[in-house]
């Protein structure tokens, strides 16, 4: 990998770990009703990608199906637990979505999984757990398992992506697209006060809104998308382990995160399955590939 690509993907895991922070804040400092900030996100999100929706991708329905599994769903779940939970917590949790996607493969498309990414699978749920557990009870851990769920939405969406024709950029576009208008839709029916919300820390939300929708996901995955076809996953995907750590350490320098021994064990033991995993994976390569979205 060339001097130029590798600086170019530092900051893009940059890009991404500043974004679950932005987001931490904006569903928490800012009270903004995360089904909103999702919404409004997508639909950023599907103005700007909107050249790509037609011709429709076929079959339609299942594209509809992934897209609000990998989008609205997935994020909706997880601006949900990041008003509880920090943004350090869930990097690390947000790591199970790699051995989740991995074992649904083993279940729904048959695959097989070897001794060695075996236990890849077992560090990493095993690290994220020692992350969630709370000792005095699961109350303080709620986000986390909102966390949780949001990968799983993910990891299903991934497994039923595979084998589908379709371009990453129309992917994209049907994602904001088929996600903004259910959420609209259940923010209106099921959160209260959002508008008095926005109207109130207007600037700062715009900023992080445009960020997130157009930084994050249009040009950071875009421009990762142009790395994945030039080079190996087994080289890119250890680099993006760079999301997860750069989140902890900005969570503990920006949003104040605590960092004991369990957070410190977990993430260690998390992150070591993770790349035992992704320096094996052949044939899902290409699903794994996507599970870039360490950030929200």
């Amino acid at each position: 990998m060339s001097l130029r690509d590798f600086t170019i993907l530092v900051v893009i895991c940059a890009v991404w770990a500043s974004n679950n922070i932005i987001s931490k804040i904006v569903v928490t400092d800012l009270g903004i009703p995360p089904l909103i900030y999702s919404a409004l996100r997508f639909g950023i999100v599907a103005l700007a990608m909107s050249p790509w929706l037609l011709p429709a991708p076929k079959p339609l329905w299942r594209v509809i199906i992934v897209a609000l599994l990998m989008g609205g769903g997935n994020f909706s779940l997880m601006f949900i637990g990041l008003q509880t939970a920090t943004p350090s917590a869930s990097a690390v949790v947000m790591q199970m979505g790699v051995p989740m996607t991995i074992l649904l493969s083993m279940v729904i498309l048959r695959e097989e999984v070897g001794i060695r990414r075996g236990v890849g699978i077992a560090l990493t749920l095993g690290g994220a757990l020692v992350v969630i557990w709370n000792p005095e009870g699961l109350a303080l851990s709620t986000g986390l398992f909102y966390i949780a769920a949001a990968c799983l939405l993910y990891s299903i969406g991934a497994v039923m992506m595979k084998g589908m024709e379709i371009k990453p950029l129309q992917l994209q576009a049907w994602v904001g697209f088929s996600s903004f208008w259910p959420l609209i839709v259940l923010s209106g029916l099921v959160e209260h006060g959002q508008f008095a919300s926005l109207q109130t820390h207007l600037v700062p939300f715009l900023a992080a809104l445009i960020y997130s929708a157009l930084v994050v996901s249009v040009i950071a995955h875009t421009i990762f998308y142009g790395l994945i076809q030039r080079y190996d996953a087994s080289l890119l995907q250890p680099i993006t382990l760079l999301t997860p750590l750069l989140t902890i350490f900005g969570g503990v320098l920006i949003t104040h995160d605590p960092f004991g021994w369990r957070m410190a064990v977990g993430a260690t033991i998390a992150l070591a399955g993770v790349l035992i995993i992704v320096l094996r994976v052949r044939h899902v390569a290409g699903v794994m590939q996507m599970f870039q979205r360490s950030a929200p």
